[in-house]
This record gives C-alpha cells, structure tokens and sequence, in this order.
C-alpha cells in the first residue's frame, strides 16, 4: 500500500514538473518572439527625432511668427 502511495505521489510530482517546464520552454520562446517583434515594429528614438525635427523647426517658425505678428 505504502509503495503505491508512492509511485502515485511521485507520478503526480512527475506530471506537475513536466507540466511547469514546458510551461517556461513556451515562455521561453515567446519571449524570443517578442523580442524580434519589438526590434522590427517599433521605431528607435534617434530615428524618431530625425523625423520630427523639421515638423518642431516649422512651429518654431510659426511661434516666432506670431510673435512679431501686430494686431491692428
């Protein structure tokens, strides 16, 4: 009775550790999908601040505009 006890305790043990590492193999994994993911769908910063900067250097124009700008 004891040994049965046993091999059922150690199989459901067994079972549960299967079930955890495949578990963290699939988290794993997509991880490593996110990761690509992120590196191609998104924009890097630097990349990012190039492509804004005529767009700030326009309202700075148009600030400065409107700063000289007299109402009658």
């Amino acid at each position: 009775m004891f040994m049965f006890l046993l091999a059922a305790v150690t199989g459901a043990l067994g079972w549960f550790s299967r079930t955890l590492w495949d578990a963290v193999m699939q988290l794993k994994e997509d991880l490593s999908k996110l990761e690509v993911k992120i590196g191609i769908d998104y924009v890097r910063y630097d990349r990012l601040q190039d492509a804004l900067k005529p767009i700030m250097e326009a309202l700075l124009e148009i600030k400065d505009n409107l700063r000289h700008k007299v109402d009658k």
